[in-house]
């Protein structure tokens, strides 16, 4: 029998509607449960609401996982994994390389699973998750039967999770760099590189900003391993000067460029973005791309972060031709729609420019949002042709 846990009366509404996080204050009683094991939830009205994984080390208490009383098990998992394939085959249909399994917005909170080509990559940011990690590989075997499965957990969670690290595989082996396709170019996963080796969740973005760029000179910022440059450069863009401040990052990036045969179109500037976009001349490029990494560490730092995008943006601008285009992504889920919109304004205003805008997008289907789960919503994506006020 699991041990139970019951709830407090005013609880969020969002726990009835899909919710998957249940907080420690939240909690009027529990049994004596191991952390990372499965416990039953209860409303105060001794209600079932679902099964979940405990950890009393986390300000998160408990996720849920199923608001049935299924068996947890290979059978369970295989379930959910078929469901979130079945979604993509919708909206992405025939695509091969794609995330398959997106935590909270597929209903296994803890679990991303990315897939290149013929393997998969997964991260387990939760010790429940990590606790289930025999029945969650046995299920992607059974379901996608890949080459191979690489487990690449890392990050600030570990601690608080009471997790390590992990770097292994997990189902028999393959390359640390991984070659895939999407939309007919070449891309590289690195296993060794950062989250599941490739930002998938840009690569619609990549595609549909790309028609921008033709005929026209782009410096790709925080560029990784050359997505957007790629992109570009399929589309017809003259020239990129790829910046990362990784020198594994641009390595993979070079050879990403020659398998796609673009070697000859690119500059690559092993540098900090802040100082690269400090020294760079006014009017140097016809297009910026600006894609960073999440500023933001916690909601005592949202202030900051958003200095620090503004500053990232107005020296952007600043390097962009009259007529030109800005690219610009935050990735920051603490970071809101509404105050990412007024520090682009600002910044525009500091410059005075005025940036139209051309593109504005989100997620891709296969990083979906989940309503009740507001957390899932975290990717915010525009591109503007930037005029200076004069001479609008």
């Amino acid at each position: 029998m699991r041990a139970r846990v019951f709830l407090r009366k005013d609880v969020r509404k969002e726990l009835a509607n899909g919710h998957s996080w249940i907080y420690a204050n939240e909690i009027e009683t529990q049994d004596q449960a191991d952390d990372g094991g499965l416990v039953d939830v209860f409303t105060h009205s001794k209600q079932f609401l679902g099964i979940g994984y405990i950890n009393s080390s986390s300000l998160i208490r408990v996720r849920i996982i199923s608001r049935l009383r299924h068996q947890i098990d290979e059978t369970f998992f295989g379930s959910k994994i078929e469901r979130a394939i079945r979604l993509r085959k919708k909206t992405l249909p025939g695509r091969r390389s794609i995330r398959v399994v997106f935590g909270e917005s597929d209903g296994l909170p803890g679990l991303i699973v990315d897939k290149f080509s013929d393997y998969l990559v997964i991260q387990i940011s939760t010790l429940g998750m990590a606790r289930m990690k025999e029945q969650i590989v046995g299920a992607l075997v059974k379901v996608l039967q890949p080459k191979g499965i690489y487990e690449k957990t890392d990050g600030s969670f570990l601690d608080k999770e009471g997790m390590e690290e992990i770097h292994e595989w997990l189902f028999r082996s393959g390359p640390i760099i991984i070659p895939f396709e999407v939309h007919g170019l070449k891309f590289l996963a690195d296993l060794k590189g950062q989250k599941t080796g490739f930002f998938l969740d840009q690569v619609e973005n990549a595609q549909q900003v790309a028609a921008y760029f033709r005929d026209s000179t782009v410096l790709d910022m925080f560029a990784y391993s050359g997505n957007f440059s790629v992109h570009a450069l399929a589309a017809g863009a003259k020239s990129c000067e790829v910046v990362d401040i990784s020198e594994r990052a641009l390595g993979v990036a070079r050879e990403t460029m020659r398998i796609n045969g673009f070697e000859g179109k690119v500059n690559f500037s092993n540098k900090n973005a802040f100082d690269y976009l400090r020294e760079v001349e006014s009017g140097s490029f016809d297009a910026v791309i600006v894609d960073p990494p999440s500023l933001v560490k916690s909601r005592t730092t949202i202030e900051n972060a958003l200095r620090g995008y503004k500053e990232l943006n107005l020296r952007a601008i600043k390097a962009i031709k009259s007529g030109g285009v800005l690219a610009t992504a935050s990735c920051s889920q603490l970071i809101s729609k509404g105050s990412w919109d007024n520090m682009l304004s600002e910044a525009f205003q500091d410059n005075k420019t005025v940036g139209v805008q051309l593109l504005s997008c989100g997620q891709p289907p296969d990083h979906p949002v989940a309503d009740p789960v507001k957390e899932s919503n975290y990717l915010k994506f525009k591109a503007f042709a930037i005029t200076p006020l004069a001479a609008f």
